[in-house]
C-alpha cells in the first residue's frame, strides 16, 4: 500500500481482528468483516444487512468509526450491495484495482485503509456516481 496515504486511525492485525471479533461476539459485526475490511473479500449479493436497510442515520466503517456515508444518499441500486451516490468529504481514498481480471476503482476508509468496496461511474445524478459498499465493512448508526 505504499502508493496510499498513511491511515491514521489504522490498528495493527491483532488489534483490527480483536475489534471485529468482540463486534462479531455481540451481533454487531457480520462474520466476512476480517476478511472483507483486510484482505479486500466481497460479500455474496443480497446478502448483507445493509443491502436492504433503510432507517434515516450515518454509516461509518466497522474498523475505525470514520463517518463515510448519510442515509440520504443510499439508493437502491439492484446490484445486491449497499449504494450511495455520494461519500463524506474526506472520508474515501480510491485506488486503481486489477483484480480478477477487471480494471475497477478500489474504495478505502480514509481513517484506517479498510477496503469498503468500488465506486462506479454509474450512480444517478446529482454526481453519477455508485459507492457499491460490503455491508460488512460498515456499521449503522442512528442520526
Amino acid at each position: 500500500m505504499s502508493d496510499l496515504p498513511p491511515f491514521p486511525l489504522r490498528p495493527d492485525d491483532a488489534r483490527w481482528q480483536a475489534h471485529l471479533q468482540a463486534l462479531l461476539a455481540r451481533g454487531e459485526a457480520e462474520p466476512l468483516a476480517w476478511q472483507v475490511t483486510r484482505h479486500a473479500a466481497t460479500e455474496r449479493p443480497f446478502s448483507g444487512r445493509y443491502e436492504d436497510w433503510w432507517r434515516p442515520g450515518r454509516y461509518h466503517c466497522i474498523v475505525c468509526g470514520t463517518h463515510l456515508f448519510d442515509s440520504d444518499t443510499k439508493f437502491d441500486a439492484g446490484c445486491g450491495w449497499p449504494s450511495f451516490w455520494r461519500a463524506r468529504p474526506g472520508a474515501i481514498v480510491e485506488r486503481l484495482d486489477r483484480s480478477h481480471g477487471m480494471v475497477r476503482t478500489e474504495t478505502l476508509c480514509a481513517g484506517c485503509g479498510a477496503h469498503l468496496g468500488h465506486v462506479f461511474d454509474d450512480g444517478p445524478p446529482p454526481t453519477g456516481l455508485r459507492y457499491c459498499m460490503n455491508s460488512a465493512a460498515l456499521r449503522w448508526q442512528p442520526a
